[in-house]
């Protein structure tokens, strides 16, 4: 499999997941700019244990068979993106020993309604229909079952990375999916979604009231198109490790997750908005502290 799609940006990133220590030298650099050349890839075996930390993120320490859902992911041929970083002489070929497994994002869609028998997804479906029992109100309670027990075709739309690689990383990754989706769905009736389910990380500080933010910034345009979305703690599952470390003082952070239910029909429409989102505001903000500088190619698969 070939490149897809290419990113460069300034990259903070590699140190998030690794703990405390290396979290702490991570913000004492965090002003140093380090430009990094990143690209999206087809999943691989290879890829397996990065997209399985990367999953742990959004389900923490749910009943869910993550090593399955990795392997499900890995061998949904035709649909999702590793980030990962480029490798420093484009032309020269890259051997096997040379292919890097580090993921540090991953961008996908998964057929709930293709595999709803397979354990995995089984556990996926009820883990989130007790969420919503437990956090949901009783209308939007009443959406959520409708749209899982019914014959819907349902997508699971995971956009995870680390949490310092910016949102305009998202344009280029969530597009292809869109692309991808659109390519399978003519051959495959199963990917003409109807709706998607996303997983998002979000959080307050424990001092201050109102609405929680998103890890992901671009998370909150799909929110706000969401048909309907609940929210729960995850405190209590949450480790250094898998949440990453967000500030120097966690204590005054409350870790969420926001679980938004998506009209498929809406997704041109939110990727446009959240373009618009990263040229208007990040891409300047980035400009000007970080002379941040982005780029963007993707080639067509055949599959």
């Amino acid at each position: 499999m070939g490149k897809n799609k290419k990113a460069k940006l300034n990259e903070n990133a590699e140190s998030d997941h690794s703990g405390s220590e290396d979290s702490d030298q991570s913000m004492e650099d965090a002003n140093q700019e380090v430009n990094a050349t990143f690209e999206g890839r087809n999943l691989e075996d290879f890829d397996f244990h990065g997209i399985r930390q990367l999953l742990l993120q959004s389900f923490l320490r749910a009943p869910v068979d993550i090593s399955q859902l990795t392997d499900l992911l890995i061998n949904q041929q035709g649909v999702g993106s590793v980030l990962k970083q480029a490798p420093e002489d484009e032309d020269e070929e890259e051997s096997d020993d040379d292919i890097n497994d580090d993921v540090y994002g991953l961008t996908t869609v998964l057929n709930l309604s293709a595999y709803r028998e397979t354990p995995c997804v089984v556990q996926v479906i009820d883990y989130l229909r007790k969420q919503a029992e437990k956090h949901a109100d009783k209308e939007t309670l009443n959406i959520f079952n409708e749209v899982l027990n019914r014959n819907e075709k349902v997508g699971l739309l995971i956009n995870e990375r680390f949490l310092n690689i910016p949102a305009a990383i998202a344009v280029p990754m969530l597009s292809s999916v869109q692309d991808e989706i659109n390519r399978k769905k003519k051959k495959n009736p199963e990917y003409d979604f109807q709706k998607f389910i996303m997983i998002c990380k979000t959080y307050k500080y424990k001092k201050e009231k109102g609405e929680s933010s998103f890890a992901n910034d671009e998370e909150m345009i799909f929110s706000t198109n969401a048909e309907c979305s609940f929210e729960y703690d995850v405190a209590k599952d949450c480790d250094i490790a898998v949440g990453g470390k967000w500030k120097s003082n966690d204590a005054e952070i409350l870790p969420l997750r926001k679980v938004l239910l998506i009209s498929a029909n809406k997704l041109p429409d939110i990727l446009a908005q959240i373009n618009t989102f990263v040229q208007t505001y990040l891409f300047g903000f980035f400009l000007y502290f970080l002379s941040f500088s982005y780029y963007f190619t993707r080639l067509i698969r055949d599959n």
